[in-house]
């Protein structure tokens, strides 16, 4: 069961043009005047992505690109795991794996895949890379099995490495990827050189002396996420009590895909990376199984131990903004911690989380934090 087998992605045209059947007979709800996004995403913004989808987006292009790089699938622990495979032509490079989250996918990294395995200085280090499709995401195909959370993707990613002949190597998490990734560090420490992510999920533990003496920074960070709690939280608290309610609508209608996706993807986002991640969910029958990782997340036991491996964080602007006190209360080797700005470029709008998807919108500057970190652990 451990084979690794060759993998190419190949759309039955079939199954494309029904795809563009049912966006063109899409029906559409009734909306509010004057209201704009107060009750939700509204009609203008998905509309306008569906007739993208319908008329611009170019699959066959996109398939061509992913099929461009190395990739494969093999079994780990009774499911299907997709995964790109770069080596870079460097004898130096290091391994690493970079893990993406939800309604991401692989496609969030490709943009680095070029800068990490092939830096244009020899001073600056280069990477091997894995970048695996979450089980239950894309084209891994939805999971067959309960209790795919956080730490058992991380010890199936431990063993993907493995699999592969690293014994060493590093690990890099956007959203749900920046969960994954430091479980990584704490199930495999001797294994794991460092992790880089772009949010660490620490929170006020309640303890009123946690609060004392906070920065102006600080509350001004609880404050956004206060914000992003009271507006824009309930997918998190169907995904983790109700997956399947919603599943259904998902996975019948694409425009209720669009929408329900779309919620999380920036608006200030270019329309073939938000139509490029949702025609993966739909064109893999993943848009209900890949919200069960927030049921499994939401009733796995939390270890209470901190991490040890050496953490870095890279956080963006209108993202989700860590705090240091909380975060060094759960990974005690934080030896990075940087925090830039991209809204200079993209919209300033609330719901627009400038810089979640990184890797995207702001390659140059991910790339550049990454490089430094793993430099110092050299």
């Amino acid at each position: 069961m451990s084979a690794i087998r060759p993998f190419r992605i190949d759309v039955p045209q079939t199954q494309l043009d029904e795809l563009a059947d049912r966006l063109r007979k899409a029906l559409w709800p009734n909306e509010l005047p004057g209201v704009a996004d107060a009750y939700g995403v509204p009609n203008g913004r998905v509309r306008d992505l569906a007739r993208y989808w319908l008329e611009s987006f170019d699959w066959r292009a996109l398939e061509a690109r992913l099929n461009a790089y190395p990739q494969f699938t093999t079994e780990i622990d009774g499911e299907d795991i997709h995964f790109l495979h770069i080596r870079s032509e460097r004898a130096d490079a290091t391994p690493v794996i970079l893990t993406h989250g939800w309604p991401g996918s692989i496609l969030e990294y490709l943009d680095v895949i070029v800068p990490l395995t092939a830096p244009d200085s020899d001073q600056d280090p280069a990477f091997h890379l894995v970048i695996p499709s979450l089980p239950g995401f894309g084209f891994s195909g939805p999971t067959r099995s309960t209790g795919w959370n956080r730490y058992r993707t991380a010890r199936a990613w431990v063993e993907l490495m493995n699999r592969l002949g690293y014994r060493r190597f590093g690990t890099i998490g956007n959203d749900a990827g920046s969960m994954v990734a430091p479980e990584m560090g704490r199930i495999a420490p001797d294994q794991v050189l460092g992790v880089h992510v772009t949010q660490l999920f620490s929170f006020p533990s309640g303890d009123p002396a946690e609060m004392a003496d906070l920065s102006e920074e600080d509350l001004a960070a609880l404050a956004h996420l206060q914000w992003f709690y009271e507006n824009k939280m309930s997918f998190n608290t169907l995904h983790s009590q109700q997956p399947q309610t919603i599943a259904f609508a998902l996975a019948d209608s694409p425009t209720g895909l669009l929408a329900w996706n779309a919620q999380l993807f920036g608006e200030s986002l270019d329309n073939d990376f938000v139509i490029g991640n949702v025609a993966i969910y739909w064109l893999t029958g993943t848009s209900g199984s890949a919200l069960r990782f927030y049921y499994e997340d939401a009733h796995a036991e939390q270890p209470a131990e901190p991490t040890t491996v050496p953490t870095g964080l890279a956080m963006f602007k209108g993202d989700f903004q860590s705090i240091r006190r909380f975060a060094e209360r759960d990974h005690k080797n934080i030896i990075s911690w940087h925090a830039y700005d991209v809204t200079s470029v993209h919209s300033t709008s609330a719901n627009d989380a400038a810089g979640h998807y990184a890797a995207h919108e702001a390659t140059e500057i991910l790339v550049a934090d990454i490089r430094e970190f793993f430099a110092r652990l050299s």
